[in-house]
């Protein structure tokens, strides 16, 4: 290699980002640092900036030149801003060493947010409760000489999560005012989420503006309440659909036996069996010697005994034994 090889080299002729490996970058980067391994750019350098892409050259920490999707040669007409903070004279043909950084355009989806504590927020119908919320969001950078100000300092590659982690903040803040100022109960909550998504996006939009970015889409996914209150919730739920509290509370024992019953083998059995406890006593009581014959009234009520035993049985709560030891001990009262 000659002596003019070797100095050729030394000297960038061909500026580009190919969004197509770790090399150059990936497809959650917004910015990448072109890597000029401290050679200088040669003047009259070709400079080619794809969709979705924009070029920022930075000289000595200061945004000089941005540069749209095209193709450029890098001469003192296509460099203006950098040709006055150089003080280059038309026709300067030296190279020169700036900061080329790639920033992103395109729209990136599915960016997740959510309360990482619960949000405590006054409810017209339960006074004060603490809730979650969960969503995802979109964005695009519109100015990238502020995003590059913002997140890439001395880092020669950013992500979209690093963006996405500093915004977490803002849009977490916004969610708890919006929610108070909305007025809306916890209970109505989940048929307003389009429409407190839209009151959020305009506030959000502002904090996202000084970061060079726009928020394209936010989107309000899931709430949650604490535990103890959704299990209060249930039980009102419950009491609701039964009417009052004492069919509230025959319910629950009914499905406390029925559970005791499916879970607890024969101790579960044992207490469904104590339930039915006044009936078999009734059942199995004999008749009184001393007193007459049952009457039209003792009649009706062994009726709906023998009624009942015959329930039980096609429940299969009683074995066929069961069944007919007391079938007969009822039919010998009549």
């Amino acid at each position: 290699m000659g002596l003019f090889d070797f100095i050729r080299n030394e000297f960038i002729e061909v500026i580009e980002w190919v969004d197509n490996g770790p090399s150059h970058g990936s497809t959650d980067t917004v910015i990448w640092k072109f890597p000029d391994n401290g050679n200088n750019i040669k003047y009259g350098a070709q400079l080619t900036v794809r969709e979705s892409q924009v070029a920022v050259f930075m000289n000595e920490g200061r945004i000089a030149d941005v540069y749209q999707p095209g193709r450029y040669e890098l001469t003192t007409q296509n460099m203006p801003i950098l040709t006055t903070l150089r003080s280059w004279k038309y026709g300067f043909e030296s190279p020169f060493k700036v900061d080329v950084y790639f920033v992103s355009t395109k729209q990136f989806t599915n960016l997740k947010w959510g309360t990482q504590n619960p949000v405590i927020m006054r409810d017209p119908e339960l006074k004060q409760v603490r809730v979650r919320a969960f969503g995802v969001f979109a964005l695009r950078v519109t100015d990238a000489g502020k995003l590059i100000k913002e997140f890439a300092g001395t880092t020669p590659v950013v992500r979209i999560g690093d963006v996405e982690a500093q915004l977490r903040s803002a849009i977490v803040t916004n969610f708890s005012d919006t929610v108070a100022e909305a007025g809306v109960s916890v209970f109505d909550m989940a048929r307003n989420y389009r429409e407190m998504g839209d009151k959020l996006l305009p506030l959000l939009q502002e904090h996202f503006t000084a970061y060079g970015l726009e928020l394209a889409r936010f989107y309000i996914e899931n709430t949650s309440l604490p535990p103890e209150v959704e299990a209060f919730l249930d039980k009102t739920t419950q009491m609701n659909m039964v009417g009052d509290m004492a069919r509230f509370q025959q319910f629950q024992a009914g499905v406390a036996l029925e559970d005791a019953a499916e879970n607890g083998g024969a101790a579960g059995q044992a207490i469904l069996m104590g339930g039915l406890g006044n009936f078999m006593q009734n059942a199995s009581a004999p008749t009184n010697p001393t007193t007459p014959a049952a009457g039209s009234e003792d009649k009706g009520k062994i009726m709906d005994m023998l009624k009942q035993l015959g329930e039980l049985k096609a429940a299969g709560i009683l074995t066929e034994e069961e069944f007919t030891a007391k079938k007969a001990e009822l039919l010998a009262r009549l």
